[in-house]
């Protein structure tokens, strides 16, 4: 379109921006019209703004299609907080719930509170307290219209989780033990469930086989996740409802049991029958590991050739994680770590971590070289940030144990928690350390830019602004003078890409498509991305947690053509209107309609 339009008033016009389609095509100065939710015109020429009563002035900035998070553990927070405003404010208009086999459309509070509390370190209690006072819903379709009952802030799409299906069908303790398998009942029971989500528009189904992930409570403490507990024939016949339907199933692999990754990678050829689209995690450059992530390309990529259709997860930016004292879920990886966190008591985890016996399992493991494992076990490489101690801020935990007189790093390390507790916060990066082969990942076709864990882990990480940051590492390359992408392709890759794979309705910004649209201002794409920031969740009791803060970089955020954040501030319809709505896989979704008189204004 082109030259000026004169059609009916638009509710909003935004004027001169660099416009992104979403599809990788080049990007050009446009104007964009927006009328009923949706985008009505662009032009290179002007728009007649007569009666508009919003026209925003994007000149030198970015106007794209709003981001999509495809891996999120926002389920208990969208009950009590629904306009995920952290997502939000950076330009995140779609965000993908249940993954890693945990969602809460069948378990009831109490089990949700052991499935989720440990393995995505969101407190039990708060847990428990959200679900019991949500649920009204009995299945996906009922779900779906819960959710909508909520003032949504972005759009959600989701995966129906195979642990929570498991610990419906069988209880929590059946489901989690090796010697119990479904009955026959409770196998088609769980097929029931799946088919009913995937009728409703789930993405597809979320399964598990990480062996750290543990279970909190009493009764099955420390048990690893139901679905780990599954056998061939249970997954072959859920796996098959996929095929069938071609949607999604996302899982992560058991790391230690090689066989177990290549039957992952196996069961989405197709060959003879429909190839399984899967999601898997992760691609990560791994200090512990630095050869493990040459292989994942070339793995996927034959897969692909032969039939298959399969993607790895990835976290485009550096993979940095904070902890309070010991808690920190890669302590879950080998016995020592689990051991501790086992214990909830204080008092009893102190007794045990004053025993030299312990102390002499913790050592061997650290120090062992055998085995795939997702931290590297250095702690020279763990800086302390916060302590009562002042003298050891600044330090890794071996410098502390130098400065000591020679004590080993693990007993530095333990020393330090039995005199300051969850007082003492460190940090350390644990992969993506390296730009070069971030560049490279980022550009892999078998690769999907997703793996947030945004809602998840409250003290321990924030990634909320993982698009902007690699939107920045796309620029800055390009400034440069040494580009591995450009800014058309990153873009692609964060919205357009992931829609049309998971086959939901976000992710362009054509004529007709809804306007999810986020405006960013590449000048103020800076170190600012990286600041460190917390914020207190009221839902949580008030919990401090790790967020995101760069308000100057996103100018504007729209979900359905209503404006919902500007500036760094939300908008007044953020938590008090529904702004987004469920996308059903395969379906075009249609506006949300706007109250009379709801339009927010930019100012």
């Amino acid at each position: 379109m082109s030259g000026v339009s004169t059609a009916a008033t638009y509710e909003t016009i935004i004027r001169n921006g660099r416009w992104f389609d979403g599809t990788g095509a080049p990007s050009a100065v446009r104007t964009l019209g927006i009328r009923d939710g949706h985008i009505a015109a662009i032009t290179a020429g002007d728009l007649d703004e007569t009666g508009c009563p919003q026209v925003i002035d994007a000149a030198g900035k970015w106007v794209l299609p709003g981001m999509l998070d495809i891996h999120t553990h926002y389920d208990v927070e969208v009950l009590g907080g629904p306009s995920l405003s952290e997502s939000l404010r950076h330009g995140v208009t779609t965000v993908l719930l249940g993954s890693c086999s945990l969602s809460t459309v069948y378990v009831d509070g109490q089990d949700a509170g052991d499935i989720f509390g440990r393995v995505e370190a969101i407190p039990r209690e708060h847990v428990i307290d959200a679900v019991n006072q949500a649920k009204t819903w009995a299945n996906g379709e009922q779900y779906i219209a819960a959710l909508e009952s909520r003032p949504l802030g972005p759009n959600v799409a989701a995966f129906l989780g195979h642990s929570d299906m498991r610990a419906a069908t069988m209880g929590l303790d059946r489901a989690t033990r090796r010697d119990v398998r479904p009955t026959r009942s409770e196998q088609a029971q769980m097929e029931r469930m799946l088919t009913e989500a995937l009728r409703a528009g789930f993405v597809g189904m979320s399964s598990q086989q990480l062996l750290f992930d543990k279970l909190d409570g009493a009764v099955c403490r420390s048990r690893t996740l139901p679905s780990t507990y599954a056998k061939p024939r249970e997954l072959r016949r859920l796996k098959s409802l996929l095929r069938r339907s071609g949607r999604v199933l996302q899982s992560g692999p058991d790391i230690q049991n090689p066989l177990n990754l290549g039957s992952q990678l196996a069961q989405s050829l197709g060959i003879v029958r429909n190839p399984l689209k899967t999601s898997l995690l992760s691609a990560a450059d791994v200090k512990s590991n630095p050869i493990a992530v040459k292989t994942l390309g070339p793995m996927a990529r034959f897969i692909n050739r032969m039939g298959g259709n399969f993607r790895w997860q990835h976290l485009p930016v550096p993979f940095e994680v904070y902890a309070d004292g010991i808690d920190l879920v890669i302590f879950e990886e080998f016995g020592a770590g689990a051991a501790a966190l086992h214990l909830q008591d204080e008092v009893d985890r102190n007794e045990m971590l004053r025993d030299e016996s312990y102390r002499r399992q913790f050592r061997k493991e650290y120090e062992s070289k055998f085995g795939l494992r997702v931290w590297h076990r250095d702690f020279f490489d763990a800086e302390i940030v916060e302590c009562p101690d002042a003298s050891v801020i600044g330090k890794s935990f071996g410098e502390v144990g130098r400065d000591r007189g020679g004590v080993h790093p693990v007993d530095a390390f333990l020393d330090l928690i039995l005199e300051h507790g969850k007082a003492m916060r460190w940090r350390t990066t644990i992969s993506n350390h390296r730009p070069e082969v971030l560049k490279k990942l980022a550009r892999d076709p078998a690769i999907q830019m997703g793996f947030s864990d945004a809602g998840a882990h409250l003290r321990n990480m924030a990634f909320y602004n993982m698009g902007l940051r690699l939107l920045r590492h796309v620029r800055d390359a390009e400034r440069a003078g040494h580009p591995f992408m450009t800014v058309e392709h990153a873009v692609h890759r964060l919205t357009g890409e992931l829609a049309d794979w998971y086959r939901i309705d976000a992710g362009h910004l054509r004529v007709g498509d809804r306007a999810d649209i986020v405006i960013v201002d590449p000048e103020h794409l800076d170190s600012a991305l990286d600041d460190y920031a917390e914020e207190p969740v009221d839902q949580y009791g008030g919990l401090s947690r790790m967020v995101n803060r760069n308000d100057d970089t996103v100018t504007a955020v729209f979900v359905c053509g209503r404006v919902v954040f500007v500036n760094g501030e939300a908008t007044p319809l953020v938590g008090r209107q529904r702004t987004g709505r469920f996308l059903r896989a395969a379906h075009k979704a249609p506006a949300v309609v706007a109250p009379e008189g709801a339009l927010a204004s930019v100012g």
